[in-house]
């Protein structure tokens, strides 16, 4: 399939498109501003309070007959642009692909390379996260303003949260045989010019940001001066893709790794000093899948160290990564059996940070195309596939017309072999503005020995936002199924005598602006979608695990000090009363009940409405995929009134590792 990486099909309805658009802007740009002045954030009225009222009212008399007058100057320019722009948008191709082409390690082709669908399985990484990157007037209706700059800082945060190392950390005790929760939740960060990552014995503590910078050639040279608040990492030398930390309880005790013997001998000389001439970052980049040193590897979140002994001890900086322990190919299977969790098959966190080396990304309300643009440009610096201003406009076929596009927007570390996109045609009222729908993507992960191609697929959508039309979103849940069956059924070219493509994932994630827990979307939990695709957050219908949140934010309270900052969120979500002041919950039915006083009877975690879903079925036979990690993400604290999730999947083979 040919991807589309111009809007128009040839380059005179480009240029007519750019002249119809430069005769619409200036009316759209004004009427935005106008309104949005009148649409104060929580944010400004504090920054304001202490203002007196006399700027505030004079502000006002100034710029609003300037912004009148020059928006109804615009009018008529405006109204010859509609005519030209609205017919032209038949014409216009559903999406927009861009390739930042990667030679090196990480690039997609190299990627390709790394799993051949033979050893004991690969795992993969996705995130979702709703923006909010609305025109500024509308995304101050959710409390959040500025959105050029905020696209640009969320793809930033972004970008540092996925390009960290991979460290884990292993507790040996004679008493706890299991992974540390706190471990998990923390990072060893680079401390000095020198970049190397220094452990801290005897003293374990929350750090304030991501601390790591990524290859210096992606990163522009002003992003230190964001801070660490705006989650840019401090500078430091490049740390190799991943080194594990042994926090130790008696010195013959053996690696979590011990088993495998190779693993083993390269933990206990990494204990003991390693040898002379040997650099502990050295990592041999075509080694096996299970090697650190190789992208593949079992990708677990980064670690914070953090919590200070009871014995007081600060500890000084000391045990260089030269102590690191490296293994061979056995921290998989060492992950599998040490769980954070042992009541739960994977294992699951609140993080401030976006996973390491996250591979699928899939946004929504990116509705603002400069945003989107901005947005683009950061993440290239770590994705090298991306789809973006994915919709349609004008009048569709049976749709009503759209004045915004589908909002979706879809990046990848992996080459992307075809795309389908299908808007909903039963939005109404603010919605059926907006061209909504549901991005099919097919994906290539790999290549056996016989050339056939290891593929995965992934779909994104947003559903109907009011919340009273329930069944317009099982409609709308009905046509996702029925599309993407039609999808898979389109891009495969295998048979099952003769198969060329092996299926290795299917993943379908969103904002389904409907949770598990109100009792006014029981139609919507009772879906069958759910019978095909399984949550790995939830029981049943209207029943979640109780370690699930909700992933929608109250938006009153997006500038408090307590939450202002992706650490200070990570804590706060941790508490359950901190979850009931942040988060938002369900409708009461009681009249008159308060905000707080309503949160105070209700039961639950929050009101979970961004979705992912994975398939047990369809696979390749005998492959199985299997959630290895579940995570809340605060690292865009407030950027947007959404917490993103992320999985990572790991597709085991069947057979066992050599």
């Amino acid at each position: 399939m040919v991807l589309y990486t111009a809007p128009f099909p040839n380059s005179c309805l480009s240029a007519l498109h750019t002249v119809s658009w430069a005769l619409l802007f200036p009316c759209y740009w004004l009427a935005d501003r106008l309104v949005a002045s009148f649409l104060p954030t929580t944010y400004e009225k504090r920054q304001r309070a202490d203002d007196p009222c006399y700027l505030q009212l004079l502000c006002t008399l100034l710029f609003t007959p300037v912004y009148l007058a020059l928006l109804v100057a615009s009018l008529p320019f405006a109204f010859v642009g509609f005519l030209l722009w609205s017919p032209l948008q038949s014409a216009r191709r559903p999406y927009i692909y861009s390739r930042l082409e990667d030679k090196g390690p990480a690039g997609g082709a190299a990627l390709l390379s790394e799993w051949k669908g033979t050893g004991p399985g690969k795992s993969f990484c996705f995130a979702t996260a709703n923006l909010c990157l609305l025109p500024d007037s509308l995304a101050r209706l959710n409390n959040v303003f500025n959105t050029q700059a905020r696209a640009k800082e969320i793809g930033q945060r972004i970008r540092n949260g996925a390009s960290r190392p991979q460290i884990k950390i292993y507790i040996d005790s004679p008493t706890n045989t299991s992974i540390s929760a706190a471990s998990f939740s923390s990072l060893v960060s680079p401390q000095g010019s020198d970049g190397v990552a220094r452990a801290v014995p005897g003293s374990i503590k929350r750090t304030a940001s991501v601390e790591y910078k990524g290859d210096s050639g992606r990163h522009p040279s002003d992003e230190a001066a964001n801070g660490l608040a705006s989650g840019d990492p401090a500078e430091g030398g490049s740390l190799e893709d991943a080194c594990i930390v042994r926090i130790g309880g008696d010195e013959g005790g053996r690696p979590p790794e011990a088993d495998d013997a190779t693993a083993g001998g390269q933990a206990r000389n990494g204990a003991g000093g390693a040898p002379q001439g040997q650099t502990p970052n050295h990592s041999q980049r075509d080694g096996d899948s299970g090697s650190l040193g190789s992208p593949s590897a079992s990708r677990e979140s980064l670690v914070k160290v953090r919590a200070a002994a009871d014995s007081g001890g600060s500890g000084e900086p000391g045990a260089t990564n030269s102590k690191l322990p490296y293994k061979a190919s056995g921290v998989k299977k060492a992950a599998a059996r040490k769980r954070r969790h042992p009541d739960e098959a994977f294992d699951h966190e609140v993080s401030a940070f976006f996973p390491a080396n996250l591979d699928f990304l899939c946004l929504q309300e990116v509705f603002d195309k400069r945003a989107a643009a901005k947005l683009k440009d950061q993440l290239h610096g770590y994705f090298e596939y991306i789809l973006y201003d994915v919709g349609v406009y004008g009048c569709q076929g049976c749709c009503s017309f759209k004045c915004l596009n589908s909002g979706l927007f879809f990046a990848s570390r992996y080459p992307i072999m075809d795309v389908a996109y299908h808007c909903y045609p039963n939005g109404r009222r603010s919605d059926g503005l907006a061209s909504k729908g549901a991005l099919f993507l097919k994906v290539q992960v790999g290549s056996t020995p016989q050339d056939q191609r290891i593929v995965g697929y992934i779909s994104c959508t947003h559903l109907h936002a009011l919340p009273e039309d329930s069944a317009i979103r099982c409609e709308q849940l009905d046509l996702l199924q029925d599309w993407l069956a039609d999808f898979r059924k389109s891009t495969s070219s295998s048979s099952t005598a003769n198969p060329e493509e092996l299926v290795a994932f299917d993943v379908i994630c969103g904002d389904f602006n409907f949770d598990n827990c109100s009792s006014d979307d029981k139609l919507e939990q009772q879906h069958s979608l759910f019978t095909h695709y399984k949550d790995p957050c939830r029981l049943g219908p209207g029943e979640e695990k109780s370690w699930a949140i909700g992933t929608l934010l109250d938006t009153d309270n997006l500038y408090d000090e307590e939450v202002c900052t992706p650490d200070n969120l990570q804590k706060v979500l941790e508490s359950e009363e901190g979850r009931r002041e942040y988060l938002a919950f369900p409708t009461s039915k009681s009249p008159g009940a308060g905000q707080k006083g309503r949160k105070d009877l209700l039961k639950g975690n929050g009101r979970r409405i961004d979705y992912m879903l994975y398939a047990e079925e369809g696979l390749c036979p005998d492959w199985k995929a299997e959630v290895e990690e579940f995570s809340f993400i605060t690292q865009l604290s407030g950027l947007t009134d959404h917490l993103p999730v992320a999985m990572r999947l790991m597709v085991s083979t069947g057979e066992e590792e050599a």
